[in-house]
């Protein structure tokens, strides 16, 4: 509170600077923490999505809907925590069911690529179910502002005297700057993330098939997966040969 007091009353383009950049940290810090086990690949898309995506559009509203320098800690400030809040949110949401997701399906998820699937064409749709459950808590939102809660934007403004037009109007191009850079964040840390759990050279998902890089190539440490019993069970649209049983790459 000390530190926002000062930074408003002395309005310097470091301190804001400084301030976001804790933010940021903070946010996929904590984005990280809850989802421990992804490769550092992964972390790094995940880092480059929240702050890429919370820089663009806060920007963006800041400079084209507000009217004010980016440097304004009076909008800069309370604007960002709005947007990297929320993004934190959906990110953590997505990873944890995209992580969730693949454990649950492991057995399926090799017995796919023992059948020759690629990598991409499995994760994919993990991939989707984690997006709509990272953005539903967004939509939420958007759908019962108004009628079932009044946003605490809105609420404080009307709070201070300002008409209920105004706020509703600040609230909704709020909300949408929020819509747009958790789907973008969530996108981006899922969909670019994905690529990084399977090696394209020898097309197999690392954490399922693990990968020991040796000089000069990759060796299998465990590439072994029976298909026979997954045939009729878990993949009953894939005709599979009686002498069809195993698959081993080295």
């Amino acid at each position: 509170m000390l530190v926002l007091s000062y930074i408003f009353q002395n309005p310097n383009p470091v301190f804001v600077v400084v301030y976001l950049a804790v933010m940021i940290g903070f946010a996929v810090h904590r984005v990280l923490s809850g989802n421990p086990g992804l490769n550092r690949r992964f972390q790094a898309i995940i880092a480059a999505s929240i702050a890429l995506s919370g820089v663009f559009v806060l920007a963006y509203f800041v400079c084209a809907v507000v009217g004010e320098n980016i440097f304004n800690p009076q909008y800069t400030i309370p604007l960002a925590g709005m947007l990297i809040g929320n993004t934190m949110t959906g990110i953590s949401l997505g990873i944890k069911t995209f992580r969730e997701s693949l454990q649950g399906q492991k057995a399926r998820v090799e017995a796919l690529l023992c059948f020759g699937a690629s990598p991409r064409a499995i994760l994919q749709p993990l991939a989707k179910q984690a997006l709509e459950t990272a953005l539903l808590p967004t939509l939420n939102s958007m759908v019962g502002m108004g009628i079932v809660s009044l946003p605490g934007m809105m609420t404080g403004q009307i709070l201070s005297g300002t008409m209920p037009t105004t706020a509703i109007l600040y609230q909704i191009a709020v909300m949408i700057a929020i819509c747009t850079v958790v789907t973008a964040a969530s996108f981006g840390s899922l969909f670019l993330g994905m690529h990084t759990l399977y090696d394209p050279k020898t097309k197999y998902c690392d954490g399922f098939i693990q990968l020991v890089k040796k000089p000069g190539r990759f060796q299998t440490v465990q590439a072994f997966c029976c298909v026979s019993n997954y045939s009729t069970q878990m993949l009953p649209e894939i005709s599979v040969a009686p002498s069809f049983t195993s698959c081993r790459s080295t």
